[in-house]
C-alpha cells in the first residue's frame, strides 16, 4: 500500500482548489465582465443598464443616480462601474441620450457626478432593442429579479458601438463603425452582393485602411491639420484613442527633444477640436505638418482584435462573420415577431368572430332557462358549433367563458357593420403578415431601408478614408530630389532638363528652399518646384541662413569694384531682395571660407601697382541689403584665384582660375540709371578702415577740387561719406624701389607741381594686401613722369584752382578715402 503524507495531500488539494477557482474566475471575467456578446454587442453591465432603463422609461429624463440604483438590482458590483459604463454608452449617442455634463471624449474631461446628470433611451433604442415577448430571461444574481440573457437587437450593435476589454489571458479591441454603412452591408448580404465596411471613429480624423482587412490588421490614423498661412497650423480633428491633452503633451515632448520648432501652442477646443500651433522662424507649414505626423501622436497605428462571446464561448471573428451572424439573427428575430404578430391577429379574429356569432344569432337566449353552469356551457357550445366553418380554430372553454362575460349593455349596443369592417381589417393584416413571412428577406431589406431613412442622417461618417504615405523619420531630411537649372530657357525644377549636358543637378530634400540669384543682385527664395520659370538666373543654391557668401561686383557706369560678405538670414518665400546697389553687376561669387583673389588692373606706367589682392575673410560681415567695400575704380582685366578656400560647398557656377573681363560697357536695357545709395553716415570709421588708399599729386588734387563746385562744406564732420563717383585726393607716397599694392594710385591729370606734397593721414586697408607675385616695375625716382595722355575732365569753374596746400591753409573741407 502506498500512503500519501499529509503535506503532499494538502499541497495537491490546494493546487486543485486554486486551479478550479482560477478557472471559474477567468471564465466569469471573460463572459460576464470584459468581452461583449456577438448577438446584441453588449457587455453584461451595458445590457443590465439598458434593461433597467426600459423598465422605468416613461419618455422623460431620469437621474443617472436613479438609473444606477435600478441597475444594481441586476448587477452584483459597485455603482462606480455602472456609472462609468453608462457614461460611455451615452457618449456613443446611439442608445442613450444624455442631459448634462457627460464629459468630453475630445479633451478627456470626466463627467459630472451621477446626481447631477440625467439620461433616457433614444428612439432608436426603443425601436431596435426591446421585445419582451421574444426575450429570454434568467434570474438575477440574488434571485429577486429577472434579467435578459440577450436583447433582441435588430442592428449590428457590436460593430456600431465598438468595444475594448481585457480579460484573463484575453483582450478584445473592436473598432466602431458607421451606422449607415453597417445597415447597407446587411442589405448587401441579403442581396448576395459584395461589400466592405471600414471603422468610423467619433473623434474624426483621417484614416488609412491599406493594411486593414475585414477586422484584422492595422489602421493608421492621422489628425486633420490645416495650414493657416505659412506660420500657423490648426488641428481640427484628432486620432482615435487620443485626447487634445495627450496630443499636446506628445507635441511638447517632440519640441523638447529638438524634433520640432514651434513658437507656441494654444488649445481652444470646446465642442470641436481647435489646437493652434504657431511655428518658429524659418519653419514652414508643409515641413511642420510632416514633422508632426512623424514625431507626435498626430499619427498613430492601432490594431483590431475582434474577440466576442458566441454561444457562450469566446471566439475570434471577422467583420464579415459578425455581420453575417447579426443578419441571420435579424431574420430570426423578424420571423419570430411576425409569427407572434400573426398569432395575435388570429386570436383577435377568433375572438371577434365568436362575439359576432354569439350576438348576431342570439345564442345568449339559449341559456335563459339553464339552471346550472354546466348546462350553460353546453348550450353555448351547441349554439356555436353550427358556425364552426366560419372560425379558424376550435372552440375552447376559455372562449365560452369570454362570451358569457359580455355585458347586456354591450349586446344592446352591438354594431354589426362596424364588427364586419374590423374583421375584414384583421383578415387583411393576417394576409400581409403571411406574405411577409413568405418573403422574409425582402421584408428585412425594407425594414433596414426604413431605419436608414429614419435615422441615417443622425449618424454621418466622421472619419475620412484616405491613403497617405508613411512619414519615415529617417527620410525626413534625406536629399533625394534633383533640381535642374535650364539656363537657356530659364526654368528650374525637378522636371526640368538642363540645357548643358555637363551641368550637375542640385541634390536636396523636399523641405529645402532654393536661393535664386541674378546678375543684377536680385535674390529670391522659393520652394523646390516641379517646374518654374525664374528668368535669367546666374546662381542657384540651397537656401541656408547661416551660409556666408563672398561677392565681387562693379558699378556699370563708373566701373568701380566692390567686395562684400553677407548671410541670407531670415527670408520670405517668393519675395525679392536686392543684395547689391542698383546699376551694379555681380562679377564673382564664392561660398568657400578663406578665399583670396587678385584683381589684375589695366597696365599703367603712372601707377605704382597693377593688381589688388582681396582677402574676403578680412572683411567684416555686412547685412543682406548693405553696400559693399570699395576696392578700385580702375579697369580690371582679370580676376585670379590665389586661394580657393577650405569649404566643400561650391557655387552653382564655379569661377575659373583666371577670368578675362571685357571693357565695362553700359547696359542698353538700363536707359534710366539710378544713383547708387551712399554709405551709412554712422559708419565712416569702418569705411576708413577698409577702403583702399588713393594717392595723388598736389596738382591732381587741385584739379579734382575744382570739379566739385556743388560740394557742401561740412564743418565739424570728419571725412563725410563720398559718393562712389567722387575721387578723393591724398598725398602721393615717397617713391621706393618696391611700390606698395595696398592702395590705389590715381593717374595724374597734370604734371606734378614743384611744391612738396602734403601727406594725407594714413588709412588702414586690411582688405587689400601685398600680392605674392613680384611688383610691377615703376619709373626711377629721379625721373619726372611725363604728362598723362588722358584728357582731363572739363573745368566746371573758370576760377583758377587752388593747390592742395592752399586748401589746407584755408581750412577748406576735402575728402580722403
Amino acid at each position: 500500500l502506498h500512503t500519501t503524507s499529509p503535506e503532499v495531500a494538502s499541497e495537491d488539494s490546494l493546487h486543485a482548489l486554486v486551479s478550479k477557482h482560477f478557472i471559474e474566475y477567468a471564465s466569469y471575467v471573460i463572459k460576464e465582465r470584459a468581452i461583449p456578446d456577438v448577438d446584441d454587442g453588449l457587455k453584461p453591465v451595458q445590457r443590465r443598464i439598458l434593461h433597467a432603463m426600459s423598465t422605468i422609461d416613461d419618455g422623460r429624463f431620469n437621474k443617472v443616480a436613479n438609473v444606477v440604483g435600478n441597475t444594481m438590482q441586476y448587477h452584483p458590483h459597485g455603482d462606480a462601474s455602472i456609472t462609468d459604463a453608462l457614461v460611455v454608452l451615452a457618449n456613443k449617442k446611439y442608445f442613450i441620450e444624455g442631459q448634462g455634463n457627460f464629459g468630453n471624449i475630445l479633451t478627456g474631461d470626466p463627467a459630472s457626478a451621477a446626481r447631477y446628470i440625467e439620461c433616457r433611451l433614444t428612439p432608436l433604442a426603443k425601436e431596435v432593442l426591446f421585445n419582451k415577448d421574444i426575450t429570454t430571461y434568467i434570474d438575477s444574481y440574488d434571485g429577486r429579479n429577472k434579467e435578459p440573457v440577450c436583447l433582441p437587437c435588430k442592428v449590428p450593435a457590436l460593430l456600431m458601438l465598438g468595444s475594448d476589454g481585457i480579460a484573463v489571458g484575453m483582450r478584445t479591441q473592436i473598432f466602431p463603425h458607421n451606422f449607415k454603412e453597417l445597415l447597407k452591408a446587411q442589405i448587401a448580404i441579403l442581396e448576395n452582393r459584395p461589400f466592405k465596411v471600414y471603422p468610423d471613429f467619433p473623434q474624426g480624423g483621417i484614416m488609412d485602411v491599406s493594411e486593414y482587412e475585414d477586422g484584422a490588421g492595422k489602421i493608421r490614423l492621422r489628425a486633420r491639420i490645416e495650414a493657416d498661412g505659412e506660420k500657423k497650423l490648426i488641428i481640427r480633428e484628432i486620432p482615435a484613442t487620443t485626447t487634445t491633452e495627450s496630443l499636446i503633451d506628445s507635441i511638447t515632448r517632440a519640441v523638447r527633444r529638438g524634433r520640432l520648432k514651434i513658437a507656441s501652442i494654444n488649445d481652444y477646443t470646446a465642442e470641436n477640436v481647435e489646437i493652434e500651433i504657431n511655428l518658429s522662424r524659418g519653419v514652414y507649414a508643409e515641413e511642420a505638418i510632416k514633422e508632426l505626423y512623424a514625431y507626435t501622436d498626430c499619427e498613430l497605428t492601432i490594431r483590431s482584435t475582434l474577440l466576442v462571446i458566441q454561444d457562450n464561448v469566446p471566439v475570434e471573428m471577422t467583420v464579415t462573420e459578425v455581420l453575417q451572424r447579426n443578419t441571420e439573427k435579424l431574420l430570426d428575430i423578424l420571423r419570430r415577431e411576425l409569427e407572434l404578430e400573426l398569432q395575435r391577429a388570429e386570436d383577435r379574429f377568433h375572438d371577434r368572430s365568436l362575439i359576432r356569432i354569439f350576438i348576431e344569432n342570439r345564442i345568449y337566449k339559449r341559456i335563459e332557462k339553464c339552471e346550472t353552469l354546466e348546462k350553460i356551457f353546453l348550450e353555448t357550445r351547441k349554439g356555436l358549433e353550427a358556425f364552426r366553418h366560419l372560425l379558424h380554430r376550435d372552440i375552447t372553454d376559455e372562449d365560452i367563458e369570454k362570451l358569457l362575460q359580455i355585458h347586456i349593455r354591450r349586446i344592446s349596443l352591438f354594431d354589426l357593420n362596424r364588427m364586419t369592417e374590423e374583421l375584414d381589417a384583421i383578415l387583411e393584416q393576417m394576409e400581409k403578415i403571411k406574405f411577409n413571412l413568405a418573403h422574409l428577406v425582402d421584408y428585412t431589406i425594407q425594414m433596414l431601408r426604413d431605419l436608414l431613412e429614419k435615422y441615417g442622417s443622425l449618424y454621418p461618417r466622421l472619419t475620412k478614408i484616405e491613403g497617405f504615405e508613411t512619414v519615415d523619420v529617417r527620410e525626413i531630411a534625406r536629399a533625394d530630389l534633383k533640381v535642374w537649372h535650364d539656363k537657356l530657357n530659364y526654368f528650374v525644377g525637378t522636371n526640368v532638363k538642363a540645357s548643358n549636358k555637363n551641368d550637375e543637378p542640385l541634390v536636396c530634400t523636399e523641405f529645402d528652399r532654393l536661393m535664386l540669384l541674378k546678375n543684377d543682385g536680385t535674390c529670391k527664395v522659393i520652394a523646390v518646384p516641379d517646374k518654374e520659370y525664374v528668368g535669367p538666373t546666374k546662381y542657384l543654391f540651397l537656401a541656408d541662413k547661416e551660409q556666408v557668401y563672398s561677392i565681387l561686383y562693379r558699378h556699370r557706369q563708373e566701373g568701380t569694384w566692390y567686395a562684400k560678405r553677407f548671410q541670407l538670414g531670415q527670408y520670405t518665400l517668393g519675395r525679392e531682395y536686392q543684395i547689391i546697389p542698383p546699376n551694379c553687376l555681380i562679377e564673382q561669387l564664392y561660398t568657400n571660407s578663406g578665399v583670396i583673389v587678385r584683381l589684375e588692373l589695366e597696365a599703367n606706367k603712372r601707377r605704382s601697382y597693377n593688381s589688388v589682392t582681396v582677402d574676403f575673410d578680412s572683411y567684416p560681415m555686412r547685412s543682406r541689403e548693405a553696400r559693399g567695400f570699395k576696392l578700385t575704380h580702375y579697369p580690371v582685366t582679370a580676376v585670379t584665384m590665389v586661394n580657393r578656400g577650405t569649404s566643400v560647398a561650391e557655387t552653382a557656377e564655379d569661377s575659373p582660375e583666371t577670368t578675362e573681363k571685357e571693357p565695362a560697357m553700359p547696359d542698353p536695357a538700363d536707359e534710366i540709371i539710378a544713383e547708387p545709395p551712399e554709405q551709412e553716415e554712422n559708419a565712416p570709421a569702418e569705411k576708413e578702415q577698409h577702403d583702399p588708399v588713393e594717392t595723388e599729386t598736389s596738382a591732381t588734387a587741385q584739379k579734382r577740387s575744382t570739379k566739385r563746385p556743388g560740394t557742401k562744406k561740412s564743418i565739424g564732420k570728419k571725412n563725410p561719406p563720398p559718393t562712389p563717383a567722387e575721387e578723393k585726393p591724398t598725398s602721393a607716397p615717397a617713391p621706393t624701389d618696391e611700390p606698395s599694392e595696398a592702395s590705389d594710385v590715381a593717374e595724374p591729370t597734370s604734371p606734378p607741381v614743384a611744391d612738396a606734397p602734403v601727406k594725407a593721414p594714413s588709412i588702414a586697408a586690411p582688405a587689400i594686401s601685398a600680392p605674392a607675385a613680384p611688383p610691377a616695375p615703376t619709373p626711377p625716382p629721379e625721373q619726372k613722369p611725363a604728362p598723362s595722355p588722358v584728357q582731363p575732365a572739363p573745368e566746371t569753374d573758370e576760377k583758377k584752382p587752388k593747390t592742395l596746400k592752399k586748401l589746407i591753409d584755408e581750412d577748406t573741407p576735402f575728402f580722403l578715402e
